[in-house]
């Protein structure tokens, strides 16, 4: 029984202090999230345009999540979550929404996003099920997944006589 509080109060501790949180659904990759801690469950919003991707999250499903320790990066507890899906406009998404509304940076459309959300997003909620995984042994680092926004051009002649000149300064 103190394990059990023990572990659901390292959960959500780490849970909330941590910016990002690293989901794995089923039959997608693990994935760096952002969201926030609510009535005992991490809240994600994302699948719209503009938003982060949720592959692998679906209503009723499973999901592993992976902490990270804010200060300096490290796993802190993995734990396994069900996740339930927010419906737009109920009692519970919107209490969801107004968190999230808070906390969400750089958006385009500023106070109208809770209506795109609402339109275009889903709002999930991933409730701990109270089992943690222990830490791994070992390293667990991946190569990084492709994606469009790597430059593949080769540095302009004159950029490191430029970054020496800075220095100089």
């Amino acid at each position: 029984m103190t394990s059990e509080l023990l572990d659901r109060a390292l959960v959500e501790e780490a849970t909330k202090k941590s910016g990002l949180i690293w989901v794995e659904g089923t039959g997608g990759p693990a994935r760096a999230l952002w969201h926030v801690w609510h009535e005992g469950a991490a809240c994600l919003v994302g699948d719209g345009p503009g938003e982060q991707p949720l592959p692998g999250l679906a209503d009723g499903g499973t999901a592993e999540v992976t902490v990270r320790s804010k200060d300096k990066g490290g796993r802190l507890v993995s734990w396994s979550a069900r996740v339930v899906e927010l419906a737009a406009g109920s009692e519970a998404w919107e209490a969801a929404v107004a968190e999230l509304k808070g906390k969400r940076l750089n958006a385009p459309d500023g106070e109208a996003m809770t209506e795109r959300w609402s339109r275009e997003c889903r709002v999930l909620r991933l409730e701990p099920t109270g089992v943690t995984a222990p830490l791994p042994e070992g390293d667990l680092a991946a190569p990084p997944r492709p994606t469009p926004a790597t430059t593949r051009e080769p540095v302009p002649a004159g950029l490191p006589r430029l970054l020496v000149k800075r220095r100089k300064r």
